[in-house]
């Protein structure tokens, strides 16, 4: 029941994605162009997304756990570590350069178009060398055996 749930619900975002035009990557980057053609509607459906999260928080969280899991997933680090600040900054970064966002390129996929792939295609390479990466940096290294002559 629970992926069908998630099934349905993943398609009411994408279908809002869609409505709200921010599939499309020209409105997005159009938001960053302050000195052209600056076009507000993405802050209007990011500030429509932080409204509904609040109310959803305040509803949900005192019920102690989900309808259909034991207890809910929240994060618990609350650092602002160089993972985080790192990790933001890229996502802005390749948010600005492409229009796309991780969420929202998904309903793009079916367009048709390549830049939705070459973009989905990007951010799993980007994770498969990060998550390398911090499996070479979390590894101790292994001693070396000194030999005397």
């Amino acid at each position: 029941m629970k992926f069908v749930l998630a099934g349905l619900f993943g398609v009411i975002f994408g279908c809002g994605i869609l409505l709200s035009g921010m599939g499309n990557p020209a409105k997005v980057l159009n938001f960053f162009d302050f000195a052209g053609r600056w076009d507000p509607s993405l802050a209007f459906v990011m500030g429509g997304a932080l409204m509904v999260t609040m109310i959803g928080y305040r509803l949900v969280l005192p019920r102690g756990a989900p309808l259909l899991e034991a207890s809910f997933a929240l994060p618990t680090n609350t650092k602002l570590d160089a993972p985080l600040l790192g990790g933001s900054a890229l996502f802005g970064v390749g948010w600005g350069i492409t229009g796309f966002c991780p969420g929202g390129v998904v309903p793009m996929l079916a367009s048709g178009h390549a830049g939705p792939v070459i973009f989905v295609g990007g951010l799993i390479a980007g994770i498969i060398v990060a998550s390398a990466a911090r499996g070479m940096m979390s590894t101790p290294a292994k001693p070396v055996a000194v030999v005397s002559p």
